[in-house]
């Protein structure tokens, strides 16, 4: 069945066939491309041919037409040569461009910027995008997944996106080979291992059922506090100068307003039913929920949550490296995109 210009627009997520082997990729995030899929000497192959609305549903079927005009003489049209070839550089300098309005400051963009060509453009800056593979992603990453962990998870990230970007462009097919679940993954130690062999900050995921248990032994205030942040994946100084204001205990919500978020947004976290006990458990409702011994409007100092940890003889690990924790349990069991799972610990820098 053909598609109709409504159907284009409206689509929700998933594919849809306009005949001969175009067809409307949907994704969840609402983004559409168009794709046209062939056979030439035995060989299945997908084509894409631009996103929606820059190439409207009239294009998308001129853009087929031509590539079956190929097929039928026997070209393979991915292989054609074009007119000139699409650098990798060119392409991330227009994605950059693209994401800057969405961004808080200019200095994001200088950020990826600055990542991509101290980093990425020596190796692949000159390549078609559609030539880069397993091997020239892995040739900028290895030398920095040890010595840099931070910055490599981070470049790989933005390598995916240029590299995303490109496929929604029309300018390449094909897995992203610098995609973590599935791929990269298989082929680098996790980032989290790598930093924890370095600073020994984080607790692996599979020692937090027993480390939980012991802390609910543990009595005061802080512990409780420590808890709640574990729970909510928050960090420590918005679980310390959480106000009972925020608190809406008929929904199980949390709405931790945007004054106290670094990323400068309000961020609404649901509440488990042990989370919900702890604010049950917290006493008289005060303006903070877990304040200081010294009064009801003083919050626990920053040490407050690390000195548990101490009297647990957990002192190799932080309170902020629990976030880490939380990133590798759910990257690692769950399947939700890290999107979803970056939203959740509300990051501090930009995402993407």
């Amino acid at each position: 069945m053909a598609l109709s210009v409504r159907k284009v627009a409206t689509a929700r997520a998933g594919r849809y066939t306009d005949g001969r082997g175009l067809m409307l990729v949907v994704k969840k995030s609402g983004a559409r491309s168009w794709v046209l899929r062939y056979q030439l000497s035995g060989r299945r192959r997908d084509m894409g041919l631009g996103p929606y609305p820059e190439v409207t549903l009239s294009a998308a079927r001129e853009k087929a037409l031509d590539a079956r005009r190929q097929i039928v003489e026997g070209v393979d049209p991915l292989s054609a040569p074009t007119s000139r070839l699409i650098s990798f550089r060119e392409v991330a300098a227009d994605l950059i461009a693209s994401k800057s309005p969405g961004w808080r400051n200019a200095k994001h963009a200088a950020q990826w910027t600055s990542t991509l060509q101290t980093y990425a453009d020596p190796i692949l800056g000159s390549l078609d995008v559609n030539a880069i593979d397993t091997r020239h992603v892995l040739s900028v990453l290895r030398p920095l997944w040890t010595a840099k962990p931070e910055t490599a998870s981070r470049l790989r990230q933005r390598i995916e996106a240029v590299l995303d970007y490109a496929a929604a462009q029309g300018l390449r097919d094909g897995p992203n080979p610098s995609r973590w679940r599935g791929h990269v993954q298989n082929l680098l130690p996790r980032p989290s291992a790598v930093r924890r062999v370095q600073h020994h900050a984080a607790l692996d995921w599979r020692d937090m059922p027993a480390f939980m248990a012991d802390l609910r032994q543990r009595e005061g205030i802080s512990a409780r506090a420590l808890e709640f942040v574990l729970l909510t994946a928050a960090r420590s100084g918005e679980v310390r100068g959480m106000r009972w204001v925020e608190i809406n205990l008929r929904s199980c919500l949390w709405v931790v307003p945007a004054g106290r978020i670094k990323a400068g947004k309000e961020h609404r976290v649901p509440l488990t039913a042990r989370a919900m006990e702890i604010l049950r458990e917290a006493g008289p409702p005060h303006a903070l929920v877990f304040p200081a011994p010294a009064g009801p409007d003083r919050p626990l100092s920053d040490m407050a949550l690390t000195a548990v940890l101490k009297r647990m003889n957990r002192a190799a690990i932080t309170v902020h490296g629990f976030r880490s924790t939380f990133r590798d349990w759910a990257g690692e069991t769950t399947s939700f995109p890290r999107e979803v799972i970056e939203a959740a610990l509300v990051p501090a820098v930009e995402e993407g």
